[in-house]
C-alpha cells in the first residue's frame, strides 16, 4: 500500500469516527440538520495528481468537475460526477496535451451538521463509487482509451451563514491502457482534490 493510500485511509477512519460522535449527539438541537432541498448541483475546481506508476505516465492537471447530488436522507446522499482534467502525456516526446475525463456515481455517508459557532457549521462525510475514465489526446490522431475506475473519498462542507464550501479528496484506482497502444494494460492510481462554492437556501 502506498503512503498516500495509508494517509487517505487514516483520514477516512477519522471522518467515520467524527460522524459517529456527532450522530451520538443527534438529540442536541445544535446538531439537528434543517430541512434542505433533496437535489443539489455544484461545479468544482481542483487538481488531478497522478501517483505511483501513473506519475511516470501523465502530468498533474487542473480539473473541473460537475456534481449532481440527491440527498435520500440526512445521513445518506448519492452523487454523480463528471470531471475534465487538462494533463499531458509525459512518456511521449513533446509532452502532448491529454484530456482526462472521469464519470462516476457513488454514495456518501454524512454526519449531522455540527455547529462550531453561531454562524459556522461543518459536516464531514465519507464515500465510495465507481465509473469510468477516458484518456484522449487533444491534437494527436490516436484513439482515446476507456477504462473502469473506482474511488474512495473523504471530505466535508464548511458553512458560514448561507455560504457553503465543499472540500473533497478522492483516491482513484483505474485501469490504464497504454495511450500509444503498446504494452499490456495495468492498474493506475491518482488523487483528485476538489473544492466548490454554493449558497444554501434560507
Amino acid at each position: 500500500m502506498t503512503t498516500h493510500s495509508i494517509l487517505l485511509a487514516a483520514a477516512i477512519g477519522c471522518a467515520i469516527l467524527t460522524a459517529s460522535n456527532v450522530s451520538a449527539q443527534g438529540t442536541d438541537s445544535l446538531s439537528t440538520p434543517k430541512a434542505t432541498s433533496r437535489w443539489a448541483f455544484l461545479v468544482n475546481s481542483g487538481t488531478l495528481v497522478p501517483t505511483g506508476a501513473q506519475h511516470d505516465a501523465i502530468k498533474r492537471g487542473n480539473l473541473t468537475a460537475a456534481q449532481l447530488t440527491y440527498v435520500a436522507r440526512p445521513a445518506l446522499a448519492f452523487t454523480s460526477t463528471v470531471g475534465w482534467a487538462r494533463s499531458r502525456d509525459v512518456a511521449v516526446a513533446g509532452d502532448p496535451k491529454l484530456d482526462v475525463f472521469t464519470y462516476d456515481v457513488g454514495a456518501e455517508v454524512r454526519a449531522p451538521r455540527s455547529i462550531t459557532g453561531e454562524r459556522v457549521t461543518f459536516a464531514p462525510f465519507v464515500g465510495a463509487g465507481a465509473g469510468g475514465r477516458s484518456y484522449d489526446y487533444r491534437k494527436l490522431e490516436i484513439a482515446a482509451t476507456h477504462n473502469l475506475a473506482a474511488y474512495g473519498s473523504v471530505g466535508g462542507e464548511l458553512g458560514v451563514g448561507r455560504v457553503r464550501v465543499r472540500l473533497e479528496a478522492r483516491d482513484y484506482v483505474t485501469g490504464f491502457k497504454p495511450l500509444g497502444g503498446q504494452g499490456a494494460a495495468r492498474t493506475g492510481n491518482d488523487v483528485v482534490l476538489m473544492a466548490g462554492l454554493h449558497f444554501a437556501s434560507r
